[in-house]
């Protein structure tokens, strides 16, 4: 079932719901310039055989309203829309799971909204935190030390805003599913055609190949969340990827001593993308997350 939502003054947002109405909630929020369908259907569906699953489309992607130059907003904004979501379907409380991006604004919605979360996993993201990461030998690295962007993706990102313009649609996909390879990192055999499928259905959701800077342009000052991770009473998930190259090991780690209470789980092989081989243990891992009283 497909909604659009307002979220503030002429911010609609579209939402999908799938699975039973009187399944728990379960809140997936995709990563910058991603629409919802970045959630690939086999994942949604296994989801959704135990979950209410809403997914949602961020400002300035896929149907939701795009307006960032008449009306700029803050990174912060967008987790306060995952909570209009919330309240625009009648949902009291969800489970969250939060990719990239989407794993910063549910760690916003952990510490500034608990009472929304029933649990949170957490994909593909950083820390919103100052504290040191400890290595196993008792070390302890200050946050500014852990490792970058891998150079390949900062390459592939390199070309995203100064070709953009020169692309037609079989070239804007040819890019995404070149960006999609360096993403997923290298370890497992890259499928091209599931990731221009992908791509096809979300261009075609969007109704153009057309795509918006504006969440690289959001002001992202006033995440930090340092102390209230510390103490959070929310049962949280991260996920390891250890191919991940957008925010490459030891970040999940950093991020799961960051979180009170927080417990790791490793995919083999993932990295910062959702490839069709890795659906059914990210949907295990989310589901035993959910399951936890």
């Amino acid at each position: 079932m497909e909604k659009l939502l307002p979220v503030a003054p002429d911010v609609h947002l579209w939402t999908e719901q799938r699975g039973s109405a009187d399944a728990p909630p379960l809140l997936l929020i995709m990563g910058a310039g991603a629409s919802g369908l970045g959630w690939p259907e086999p994942l949604v569906d296994a989801l959704a055989a135990h979950h209410r699953v809403i997914r949602y489309d961020h400002r300035d992607t896929g149907r939701s309203t795009w307006a960032y130059e008449r009306r700029p907003y803050r990174i912060t904004d967008l987790a306060e829309d995952a909570v209009a979501v919330l309240d625009g379907l009648g949902v009291e409380r969800a489970h969250v799971v939060g990719m990239s991006l989407g794993g910063m604004l549910t760690q916003l919605l952990i510490t500034d909204h608990p009472d929304r979360v029933l649990s949170a996993t957490l994909i593909g993201t950083s820390a919103l935190s100052t504290a040191p990461y400890t290595r196993p030998d008792g070390t302890r690295v200050p946050v500014e030390e852990l490792p970058g962007v891998s150079p390949e993706v900062l390459k592939i990102w390199s070309h995203l805003a100064e070709e953009r313009d020169q692309r037609d649609q079989e070239a804007e996909l040819d890019w995404r599913v070149a960006h999609w390879r360096v993403l997923t990192g290298g370890q497992l055999p890259f499928d091209a055609t599931y990731f221009r499928d992908l791509e096809e259905r979300i261009i075609e959701h969007a109704g153009s190949p057309a795509t918006s800077p504006a969440h690289a342009l959001a002001d992202d000052s006033g995440m930090l969340r340092t102390e209230a991770l510390a103490t959070t009473e929310v049962p949280v998930q991260v996920i390891l990827a250890p191919a991940e190259p957008v925010f490459p090991p030891p970040h999940a780690q950093h991020l799961a001593q960051a979180i009170r209470g927080a417990r790791l789980t490793e995919i083999p092989g993932m990295g910062h993308a959702l490839p069709a081989e890795l659906l059914p243990a990210l949907a295990t891992a989310i589901l035993s997350a959910t399951a936890t009283p």
